[in-house]
């Protein structure tokens, strides 16, 4: 059995719950947006020199190389990537820039509830769930002091494909991008956003360094920015106060099988929890929330005797 360590993630989370919550925002997004709109365009008079925008579709001001672009999503992870689908596929012309397009190693968002594999469906991304090794979660077991027990997801009223999704989330990620980028009316560019361009007050769109290094101007009526809890451009419109509780120690287990198949597994330890679930076929995630701001030094040796010394006598189920 080979583990391989990683620190990432902040505070302490349900995984997955985070990759539903986006999915559900994302939807709520994109219905509120087409309402907006709509209205808009009922209310606005035309302008002279300029067609009448038709239903579905904006007309551009002409400001920049993105004439016609409905709307500019910063971003291409899940939030940015369901949008762009929901959106291009409602027929919105969507330019999408994400600062890197090669699959993601991450250890957050690799357990989806069955409420959000429920959102995928509505939203026509189920399939971006096949073709990983995605692993059916069908509820969790719970240890502590040498006792367990399951709890399973309330699953009999739903057809028998729904149960939650464990997987590489870059795999993931890469085929929500794939799906997204099927569209013919969505463009996916590689490309580091630097600055939202205002104009009295209202972003206008955005400037951006491509990959080859040429810093463009891209346009549109809607800018929405998806880029992640670390965005720059989310400092430029506010002050958000982080507090950063514990960090979360990622390992991957390979060959090894859980106690109980399809099933997450969390070790109520002390001074936090332990998870473990399924990422593929042959391997196991296993999250170590560590309390505090910093992580164990690996070069040092400090995290590798923290998790023999703290973690590994907690372990109170056996790996086969």
């Amino acid at each position: 059995m080979a583990a391989m360590a990683a620190a990432g993630g902040v505070g302490l989370h349900l995984i997955g719950a985070a990759t539903a919550t986006l999915i559900v925002a994302v939807l709520v997004a994109a219905v509120l947006g087409r309402r907006r709109r709509a209205r808009a365009r009922a209310q606005a008079p035309p302008v002279e020199g300029k067609p009448a925008p038709e239903a579905g579709c904006a007309v551009g001001d002409g400001a920049g190389p993105d004439v016609g672009t409905d709307v500019i999503i910063v971003g291409a992870g899940v939030a940015g990537s369901a949008l762009a689908y929901t959106l291009g596929k409602d027929g919105r012309r969507v330019h999408v820039i994400e600062r890197d397009l090669t699959e993601p190693d991450r250890i957050v968002g690799e357990l989806l509830q069955p409420g959000g594999y429920l959102k995928l469906i509505e939203l026509g991304l189920q399939d971006c769930v096949e073709e990983i090794d995605a692993q059916r979660v069908l509820g969790y077991a719970l240890f502590k002091d040498g006792r367990n027990t399951k709890l399973a997801y309330p699953l009999e009223k739903f057809h028998s494909d729904v149960a939650g999704r464990s997987f590489h989330n870059g795999r993931f990620i890469q085929r929500m991008r794939q799906k997204a980028a099927s569209l013919p009316n969505v463009q996916l560019e590689q490309g580091t956003v630097t600055s939202l361009l205002e104009e009295n007050g209202t972003v206008k769109g955005v400037q951006y360094k491509t990959k080859s290094g040429e810093e463009l101007k891209a346009y549109a009526p809607l800018t929405i920015v998806c880029d992640g809890c670390f965005s720059n451009l989310r400092r430029a419109l506010c002050s958000p106060k982080v507090d950063v509780p514990s960090c979360f120690i990622g390992l991957v287990l390979e060959n090894c099988q859980l106690p109980h198949p399809n099933h997450g597994h969390v070790i109520l330890a002390n001074p936090s929890p332990i998870l473990f679930y399924p990422i593929s076929s042959t391997e196991v995630r296993c999250l170590v929330d560590v309390p505090g701001q910093k992580v164990p030094s690996i070069a040092s040796g400090e995290m590798a005797n923290y998790l023999k010394t703290v973690v590994a006598p907690q372990k109170s189920m056996t790996l086969s």
